[in-house]
């Protein structure tokens, strides 16, 4: 009887082994998992709902919310999509549901939904689990792989998945770059931003739903919802940035400068249309209900920050003030000075260089047999689902690549 052996209980790890286990019943396959427990950031993921996957039948559009990968997850993507995903889960009575920004969840709105669907999966199809497992080395002679563990012991197998996940260090690769495969260096990918302004800190749980984040001196720049924390800046706009930037901003030791488009309207439309706004709040004082729908707490943090009393009236702005309110509304700009991981959302930005992989099996060209899935490959995506959705898809196609090999 031929056997797999997957290392790591994650969404990749899980759905290599029950999908290859499920393709041929002959096959045993064994998941190790370093820790206690399996599939923890399925659990937690999208608030402990579970971005499951996203939406969308165009897969040009799709792979663009890659900032790595992008031409490796063509080719993956066209043999099992997000369609195949969503497919596979409401055909084992998973209900899904589309949220208004293209995100998908269970119905359920937890992600145990997730969970129980896989480990009834892997339960089904007879999946051995062994936890607090962890692998030390792995030999491969005259087509076996010897898996080598902390514990001392040592198992062998006819294929091997590896799906440990992502790593923050290149010494923590060492064990897969013995097989002979190059690791491109890693660093952290989907944090949030921080910036020493405790004005800023004070308005902490305030979210603008449309900003623009520019980071000055290059050509990243984002828009969407901006969440400031009592450390900085967070929410979609911040982690797009810091996917899209992620070697850039270690390469400057995230100690860079950002420029806030608070009201996401040009600088130049602002002024044109400056006059008009003024005459309609003349009367009024500026630290009265502010004429831009934002949040109130923010526009006096504003106009402070312009050095301009909330007592003083439109009409008495001085040309001074009126630039330095324009410029701020448009063009805020902060200085960010460290960063912070973002909850469990973490990737990481780096892994095994995809040259040398096949895209259709995510087999290693180098050694047969081997596949890898997962965040261990030099892929990520921004946040929505889509990491979740190569863990998907590297899985399936090397479980399928594994599945057809071992019954011939």
């Amino acid at each position: 009887m031929k056997s797999l052996i997957v290392v790591g209980g994650g969404a990749a790890g899980f759905f290599c082994a029950i999908n290859a286990a499920r393709l041929n019943p002959q096959l045993r396959v064994t998941i190790l998992e370093k820790q206690s427990k399996v599939l923890q950031k399925v659990k937690v993921s999208g608030g402990g709902r579970c971005n499951v996957t996203h939406q969308g039948k165009n897969l040009s559009e799709l792979v663009k919310k890659y900032p790595r990968g992008k031409n490796f997850l063509k080719k993956t993507f066209a043999e099992f999509s997000n369609l195949d995903t969503i497919e596979w889960f409401q055909s084992r009575g998973v209900l899904l549901k589309t949220e208004i920004d293209g995100r998908i969840f269970p119905q359920s709105n937890t992600s145990q939904s997730i969970i129980d669907c896989l480990l009834h999966e892997a339960s089904n199809y007879k999946v051995n689990l062994q936890l607090n497992t962890e692998v030390d080395c792995i030999h491969h002679n005259e087509n076996k792989f010897s898996i080598y563990l902390k514990s001392q012991k040592h198992i062998t197998a006819d294929y091997l998945f590896l799906a440990p996940g992502g790593f923050a260090k290149t010494t923590q690769y060492h064990w897969i770059e013995k097989l002979g495969h190059n690791i491109e260096t890693p660093v952290p990918s989907l944090f949030t931003f921080n910036i020493p302004d405790k004005n800023l800190h004070e308005l902490m749980g305030l979210s603008v739903e449309d900003a623009s984040v520019k980071i000055v001196g290059s050509k990243l720049q984002e828009s969407g919802p901006v969440l400031i924390t009592h450390w900085g800046l967070s929410g979609p706009a911040i982690l797009r940035l810091s996917a899209w930037g992620a070697r850039e901003l270690n390469a400057c030791n995230y100690h860079f400068s950002i420029q806030i488009n608070w009201i996401n309207q040009h600088e130049n439309v602002l002024r044109e249309n400056w006059n008009h706004i003024r005459s309609q709040q003349k009367t009024s004082t500026l630290g009265q209900k502010n004429p831009f729908g934002i949040q109130q707490r923010l526009w006096n943090y504003l106009i402070q920050f312009c050095g301009i009393l909330p007592t003083t009236k439109w009409s008495e702005l001085n040309a001074k003030e009126q630039n330095k309110l324009i410029h701020t509304l448009t063009a805020h700009t902060l200085e960010v000075k460290g960063k912070t991981t973002f909850k469990e959302e973490f990737v990481t930005c780096g892994g095994i260089n995809l040259n040398e992989i096949t895209p259709s099996t995510c087999e290693s060209k180098f050694i047969k047999g081997l596949y890898f899935g997962g965040e261990i490959l030099n892929v990520d995506g921004i946040t929505g689902g889509f990491n979740f959705q190569h863990a998907w898809t590297s899985g399936f196609l090397a479980a399928k690549s594994i599945a057809t090999n071992s019954i011939a």
